[in-house]
């Protein structure tokens, strides 16, 4: 019987200098041994481009260089999507120009916590309110001078009530109405009245503070809000009483009606959660929306 023993030379792929490098690995390039190498390539092309999307800061930019304190509302008009007003906590109310991101007045409209800003029907005036109890109408141009002759802002019409205010509404439909949320009652006014035209101070039998309320932006007599006993209500000013109440687990933060579908509404939740409701079956929540981190 004879026996053969396998010599290796010096530059053989499977030597190495050290137990740790890597073993040197061969590879033949004929197309015809990798018939799915284009398949491969493309899965790879796809997976990177998704991870660059995924990984992709999705800030596009930011409007510094503006407020001072944290931001607590801001609006739009619904007649078009410029300017920008926002109010912030201590006070202050800034308007921005989004094409070019750049703070163009800043209006120290309040002494405390600015709740709510909302666009009049016209878009050349807004209002603003506070939890001083002010609620103010300002102009979007120049309307004062200051004691050195250059233009500022001051407010045109000023209403105030018992309490503060939480939130406010202009009425999608009614130039002359715009609704406030204020402690323990939802309010309708009107800019050529100081006094208001209806006060729903009957929250189904509820005494807690209104944080939120909402135009329906359809149907001009309805009104939805939020309360702080964990509640979300529907309002009717043609009979000028509360129509319907559910109560959830936690208080919610916000409501906003949906423009395509009317009939429904969103609210946001103290549990981390978005429910969808419909104003016809306030029982349960059509869609649950989760994934967020915190309120």
């Amino acid at each position: 019987m004879k026996v053969k023993a396998l010599k290796r030379t010096s530059g053989a792929s499977v030597e190495r200098e050290c137990p740790t490098d890597l073993r040197r690995q061969s590879r033949n390039l004929n197309p015809t041994f990798h018939p799915m190498q284009r398949a491969r390539e493309y899965t790879r092309a796809v997976t990177a481009a998704k991870m660059e999307r995924m990984f992709a800061k999705p800030l596009i930019g930011n409007l510094g260089n503006g407020h001072r304190d944290s931001v607590t509302c801001t609006a739009t008009s619904k007649r078009a999507l410029l300017p920008l007003v926002s109010g912030s906590a201590d006070g202050c109310v800034c308007l921005w120009d989004l094409a070019t991101r750049k703070c163009l007045t800043e209006l120290p409209a309040h002494s405390r916590n600015v709740t709510g800003v909302s666009f009049a029907h016209g878009g050349q005036a807004f209002y603003s309110c506070s939890d001083d109890g002010l609620l103010h109408r300002w102009t979007l141009h120049p309307n004062d001078e200051k004691e050195d002759g250059l233009p500022s802002h001051s407010p045109v019409a000023t209403w105030r009530c018992g309490g503060s205010f939480k939130s406010m509404d202009q009425s999608w439909t009614d130039p002359n109405r715009f609704a406030t949320a204020s402690d323990e009652a939802v309010q309708i006014w009107s800019p050529e009245r100081s006094n208001p035209l209806q006060t729903h101070g009957d929250l189904f039998g509820s005494e807690d503070t209104v944080t939120t309320v909402r135009w329906h932006p359809v149907e001009g007599h309805l009104l939805a809000h939020c309360s702080a006993d964990r509640g979300i209500g529907l309002h009717d000013i043609r009979a000028n009483q509360a129509l319907k109440k559910t109560v959830l687990r936690m208080r919610c933060n916000d409501l906003q009606w949906n423009p395509m579908e009317p009939m429904n509404f969103a609210v946001a939740n103290e549990d981390y959660q978005c429910y969808l409701f419909d104003m016809r079956k306030l029982d349960i929540p059509i869609k649950i929306y989760k994934g967020h981190t915190s309120a």
